[in-house]
C-alpha cells in the first residue's frame, strides 16, 4: 500500500508538470479517493482521481492522457523517447498512436535531471549543421507544444506588433506643403503686413491608425488556441490606445479593460473571470448580432479592422450568420478571419457557419503557429497602397 501512495503522489507530480495546477492539498484527496474506491475498478479509481484532481474541463483530456500512460502502458519509456525525437513519416507510412510531448517530456525530466556526469571520453557530437530551436518553435503547431516551449512562444508572442498603417482622417493640420489653401490663416497674415503680399497659407489631412477591433472565439473548439492568442491580444491591446477585444462564446463579452493590465498573468486572470463561457458551446450569429447591435457604432469608427478569430463551427448551424457578417463589413474597412482549421492542406469550407461567413471577408488567414501570426503582419505591410 505505501508503494502505491508514492505512485499516487508521483501521478500528481506529473500532472502539476503538464500544466494542470494540483497543489498538497488535492495529492491528499487523491490518496484519500484510492483509498475509499480502490483498484478493483479501473474507471471507479480513475474517475475519483478525476474528481479531485480536475477542476476544468480543459484539463480534463490531458488528465486523461497522462492517466493511460502513467497507469497502463507497459512501454511506456519506448514510447515517451520516441515522443521527444523529431519525425519524418514516409508517404504510405502508417503512423502509430503516441505520447503527447508535453507528458513524455514532465515524465522524463527527473529522469534526465540524476543522469550521471560523462566521462571525458565521451564522444561529442558537431552542431554545426543543427538549426535554432526557436526556427522549431515558430512553425510548430500551439496543440503540439511541450510546457517549456509554450512558455517561450508566449514571450514570442508578446514581442509581435501589427503594423497598422496610417490613414488620411477628415482633420486638417497646417503644413508648409500642404494640398489645401487655408484661408483664414493667410488673411490674417495679410492683415499684419499693411497691404504687402502675404504667402499663402496651407494645410494638409491628419493622418491617424485605424482603430483595431478583435472577436475571438472561445468555444471547446477553440480552446487550444485561444489560450494562447489571449498573449498575442495582450500584447497589441498595450501597444496602441484604439484597441478593443471581445470574447464570444455562447455569449459576447468586452474584456478590453481587464487586458488593459501591464502584468499578463493579472490581466488574463481577469479575462478568465469576466468571461464566465469558456470552453462551451459556439453561438456565432447571436453573438456577431449582439456585437452589431450593441458595439458596433461606439468601435467601428474611422475606418477599423476587425480581425475574426475562429474555426467557423458554429452550434446554430449559420442562422442569421450571413447577415450580421454582411453588416458587420459594411461597418468596418476590412476584414481579417483568422482560422485554426486552414493548419490542414485539404480543408474545405463545408461547414454551413464557414460558408456563410466567407463571401464576407477580405483576408482569410490560419492562425495555429507563431508563422502563421507573423504572416498577419505581413498581411498588415502588403495591403498598405490599397488603404490610402
Amino acid at each position: 500500500m505505501k508503494r502505491f501512495a508514492e505512485n499516487i503522489v508521483h501521478f500528481v507530480r506529473l500532472l502539476r508538470a503538464t500544466g494542470i495546477p494540483v497543489g498538497p492539498n488535492r495529492t491528499l484527496d487523491a490518496l484519500a479517493a484510492a483509498a475509499a474506491v480502490g483498484v478493483a475498478r479501473k474507471d471507479d479509481f480513475r474517475a475519483a482521481l478525476s474528481a479531485v484532481l480536475i477542476s476544468r474541463q480543459e484539463h480534463q483530456p490531458m488528465f486523461d492522457q497522462a492517466f493511460e500512460v502513467f497507469w497502463r502502458n507497459p512501454r511506456m519509456l519506448e514510447k515517451m523517447m520516441a515522443a521527444l525525437l523529431p519525425k519524418a513519416a514516409g508517404r504510405f507510412e502508417p503512423q502509430a498512436a503516441s505520447v503527447p510531448a508535453r507528458i513524455a517530456e514532465a515524465l522524463l525530466a527527473p529522469a534526465l535531471g540524476r543522469r550521471p556526469r560523462t566521462e571525458p571520453n565521451d564522444v561529442e557530437f558537431d552542431a554545426a549543421l543543427t538549426f535554432s530551436p526557436r526556427d522549431v518553435l515558430r512553425q510548430r503547431d500551439f496543440e503540439t507544444m511541450s510546457v517549456e516551449e509554450l512558455a517561450a512562444v508566449r514571450g514570442m508572442l508578446a514581442r509581435v506588433r501589427l503594423p497598422l498603417p496610417e490613414l488620411p482622417t477628415r482633420r486638417t493640420r497646417p503644413a508648409a506643403r500642404g494640398q489645401r489653401i487655408d484661408l483664414r490663416a493667410t488673411m490674417r497674415r495679410a492683415t499684419g503686413n499693411a497691404g504687402a503680399l502675404a504667402p499663402l497659407e496651407r494645410r494638409e489631412r491628419r493622418r491617424r491608425r485605424p482603430s483595431l477591433v478583435v472577436l475571438c472565439d472561445i468555444s471547446g473548439s477553440m480552446e487550444r488556441y485561444s489560450r494562447m492568442l489571449m498573449h498575442f491580444l495582450h500584447a497589441i491591446t498595450n501597444d496602441r490606445d484604439r484597441a478593443h477585444v471581445f470574447l464570444f462564446g455562447t455569449r459576447l463579452t468586452n474584456v478590453t479593460r481587464q487586458l488593459r493590465h501591464r502584468d499578463v498573468d493579472v490581466a488574463l486572470a481577469r479575462v478568465g473571470t469576466a468571461a464566465s463561457d469558456w470552453a462551451g458551446g459556439t453561438r456565432i450569429g447571436s453573438c456577431l448580432r449582439e456585437f452589431n447591435r450593441r458595439w458596433s457604432r461606439r468601435v467601428l469608427a474611422q475606418n477599423a479592422v476587425v480581425l475574426l478569430i475562429s474555426d467557423g463551427l458554429d452550434a446554430e448551424s449559420g442562422a442569421g450568420l450571413a447577415a450580421e457578417m454582411e453588416r458587420l463589413s459594411r461597418s468596418c474597412r476590412r476584414v481579417m478571419w483568422l482560422n485554426p482549421l486552414l493548419r490542414f492542406d485539404r480543408f474545405e469550407p463545408r461547414p454551413a457557419g464557414v460558408r456563410a461567413m466567407l463571401p464576407y471577408v477580405d483576408d482569410f488567414l490560419p492562425c495555429h503557429n507563431m508563422d502563421s501570426l507573423l504572416q498577419l503582419a505581413a498581411a498588415f505591410d502588403n495591403a498598405r497602397p490599397s488603404w490610402n
